[in-house]
């Protein structure tokens, strides 16, 4: 199965450009940015071209596909200054990551790559795809705990569309507001294989799920729910899995003098989220939301980042907290402020934003990015950032 999903990934990829009826769509975007890191003993001034290409391709009722790539050209300090920057700007997929370095010079870097390209088929009550495709499970807007495939970051917020997976994905749909989800994402080892399945379903005007599987050669167990209260949104998840009670990979350095590994971890593990939200009149919004994991860290969580991204956490805090307010000050502008916040270490960023529509299909967006926190903090080496960012869309 691994090597048919690869022919066809490629087969797909070959053929968009010869067949129709086809959708095409994208985006440009320039992103200027000056940023300030501890690590790093100057502040660091960078520029950002982004260009985006989704096409899509429906040859009948039953059958559809898509190709989308994104083109990137960084210029500026970064390039230069940042240790392996072109690993931390990657997107690393088991199989082969479809990607290409344009070019690499001493401050400037030009990277593409494609992070979809699927084939999906229907009938009747039955729909299958397959190939790089974004497979969103989670109700919760800044945390999704049972996102198994694709987890997110409410921080990465120049890449919209997410991360896909190479994953073979099956949906029977069992009435109109419930379904069946069954989805392989093949590894090179069981380790690196994710099987999973999930069952949705609406009563008492609430949406449902019940998800359970494999991931990283451990069972994983939870779900989630959506609804409101009051006209309140109020959503939630948890999952409960096993942890491997055995040493990091040797690709991560020992990190015992700061405690204890995640992998470590001999107990079952408990990950939970809540979040309300709710939209007065005038338009203000506010929205609260909470993390929790048991086997999460109360003091050296910075160190503990790159273990929480292999293990499939969202966070390697035992709390994460999250507050945002936002305002639509004209019919064309609006005002975001948001932070996280780490109750155990005191570290927290705090991301003040601002969006507005220049003109049809052009928008300005400009963001910052403050954080604060003692070093080794799960905030600590986040630094200062600010954001100007112009798209255009087509």
């Amino acid at each position: 199965m691994k090597k048919l999903m690869l022919f066809l990934l490629i087969l797909t990829g070959s053929v968009f450009a010869q067949l129709s009826p086809y959708q095409i769509n994208g985006y440009a975007k320039y992103l200027a940015s000056s940023s300030r890191y501890p690590e790093i003993d100057s502040r660091l001034y960078d520029q950002l071209f982004h260009f985006r290409l989704n096409t899509y391709w429906y040859p009948s009722n039953a059958l559809r596909g898509s190709l989308q790539l994104r083109m990137r050209a960084f210029y500026g300090n970064s390039v230069e200054k940042i240790p392996d920057f072109l690993d931390q700007i990657k997107t690393n997929y088991d199989f082969t990551n479809l990607d290409a370095v344009l070019w690499d010079a001493k401050n400037s870097l030009g990277y593409a790559q494609i992070d979809r390209l699927w084939l999906d088929y229907s009938l009747k009550n039955l729909e299958l795809t397959l190939g790089r495709q974004r497979i969103a499970w989670g109700t919760a807007l800044v945390w999704n705990v049972i996102d198994l495939y694709n987890p997110k970051s409410v921080l990465d917020f120049d890449y919209e569309e997410k991360p896909g997976a190479d994953a073979l994905r099956l949906q029977y749909y069992t009435g109109p507001v419930s379904k069946l989800e069954l989805v392989d994402k093949p590894g090179k080892t069981m380790k690196e294989t994710i099987i999973a399945g999930l069952f949705s379903l609406n009563k008492f005007n609430y949406d449902f799920y019940l998800i359970g599987g494999i991931r990283n050669d451990r069972w994983v167990a939870g779900g989630a729910w959506a609804g409101d209260i009051l006209k309140a949104g109020f959503r939630g998840e948890f999952l409960v899995s096993e942890v491997p009670a055995e040493a990091a990979p040797k690709r991560y350095p020992d990190l015992s003098p700061y405690g204890s590994s995640l992998y470590a971890w001999d107990k079952t593990v408990v990950s939970f989220v809540l979040s309300a939200d709710y939209t007065f009149s005038n338009s203000f919004y506010i929205h609260t939301e909470s993390l929790f994991n048991s086997n999460g860290k109360t003091q050296n969580t910075g160190v503990f980042q790159n273990e929480a991204l292999q293990i499939g956490m969202l966070s390697p805090a035992r709390w994460s907290l999250y507050q945002e307010f936002a305002y639509d000050i004209t019919p064309l502008t609006r005002g975001t402020l948001f932070g996280i916040f780490n109750p155990d270490d005191r570290s927290y960023i705090i991301v003040p934003m601002l969006t507005h529509s220049l003109a049809t299909n052009w928008d300005l967006l400009l963001i910052g990015l403050l954080a604060q926190g003692d070093p080794l903090t799960e905030f600590g080496d986040y630094g200062t950032s600010v954001y100007v960012r112009v798209k255009y869309s087509f």
